[in-house]
Parts: structure tokens; sequence; C-alpha cells
């Protein structure tokens, strides 16, 4: 089953979260498939949790959606009861035991969670029994073998996020040439210590440009 059930989850898409010295940088191509049809070319995959916090999903949309609306309105109660904000560990560990919870009729989805709190910027990965990992780049998806063909090669720890922002771009970009299931378009948000924001179609252009 579990075979099965990452299948699943690996069917479509190309999701990629890095870290820079100053913050997180989550992107994903926007093509929804469903088999070999394209039901969709601009799908949302990267979603703000909070002005801190991010998330990117791949597997079974409705699975993965309501995730997200489970992540944002834990996330919005935590800040509410605590007066701050939920540490992206702690947004990592929920959607990790949400998952783990239903292991035996799981939710078929692949997480990537980012964001940066008072210890710095953090990635987690979740896959859809719950195992979750603390990573310093990661992609998933179907492309995820080809975006991770770029990061091993050009990432490293401690670079700028606009050196950083280049290489999840080429990334995603490699996935999207190689990978039917994966194209269209991008998305790219940042998070750094001025909060959350999505680069607009003029910011992605310049990078593909500076290739």
């Amino acid at each position: 089953m579990y075979k099965k059930i990452n299948e699943m989850a690996f069917r479509g898409t190309t999701t990629v979260g890095a870290i820079s010295k100053d913050g997180v940088v989550l992107a994903s191509d926007t093509r929804v498939t469903m088999g070999s049809l394209i039901v969709h070319k601009r799908g949302k995959k990267v979603y703000k949790i909070d002005n801190h916090l991010a998330m990117t999903i791949s597997g079974v949309v409705a699975d993965a959606q309501r995730t997200v609306e489970i992540l944002k309105t834990n996330a919005k109660m935590y800040s509410l009861e605590r007066k701050f904000p939920m540490p992206v560990s702690a947004a990592a560990r929920l959607v990790a035991n949400l998952f783990f919870s239903n292991r035996f009729f799981p939710y078929v989805a692949q997480i990537i969670i980012g964001g940066v709190d008072s210890s710095g910027p953090h990635i987690f990965t979740i896959d859809p029994f719950g195992s979750i990992t603390e990573e310093k780049n990661v992609a998933t998806g179907s492309g995820s073998p080809i975006a991770y063909g770029v990061l091993e090669q050009k990432y490293r720890e401690g670079l700028p996020l606009q050196e950083v922002l280049q290489i999840v771009v080429q990334s995603i970009t490699s996935a999207m040439k190689r990978d039917a299931a994966s194209g269209d378009s991008f998305d790219v948000s940042v998070i750094d210590e001025k909060g959350y924001r999505e680069l607009s179609a003029e910011e992605k252009e310049k990078i593909l440009a500076a290739f």
C-alpha cells in the first residue's frame, strides 16, 4: 500500500523549497494533471499560511487543499491564543500528526512547509504517512528527480536570497522541460524578515533572463 500511495503522491507536479541565509524560497509549476489529461494550466500549489509561513502541495488536490485549510485555521488559533506566531516546526508537526493519525485511510499528499521564525529559516517535508524531515533544500512530485539534479549541483548553505531564487527557478524550469506532468508556468514565493510575498511576472522574467 505504501508504494501505491507514494506513486499517487508523486504522479504529477514539481515543487521545490530551499533556505537562504536570510529567508526561504518556495516554488512550484502550475500544471494540474489527471493521468495523461491536463485538467488545469494555472493550478495554485504554493499557499500562504501566515505572514511568516507557507506550504507547497503535490498529490491529490482535495487532500492537499484540506491540509492547507486545517493548517491555516490552527496557525490563526495559535497566534490568537499565545500572542506570537506558530513556529515552523510546530506547523510541520501538526501536519505530520494529521497524516499519521489518518495513515490507514491516508491523505495522498506530499507537503513542503517553510517559513521564518525566532530561530531562523526552516523547511520541512512530510510524506502521506506523516514522516517528517527538516531539509536545507527539497523537491517533491514527479519532476523532483530533475529538480534535484540542479539543486545538488548548485545549492550551497549560506547563499544569499537572490542566488537561491535563481537556483530554485532553474530547478523548476528544468523539471518543466523534461517532466510531462509539470509545466505551463511557475509560481515563486519568498519568506524573509519582511514576511511573505509572491514574485510578480516581471520579477520571474528577470530571473529567467539571468540564466
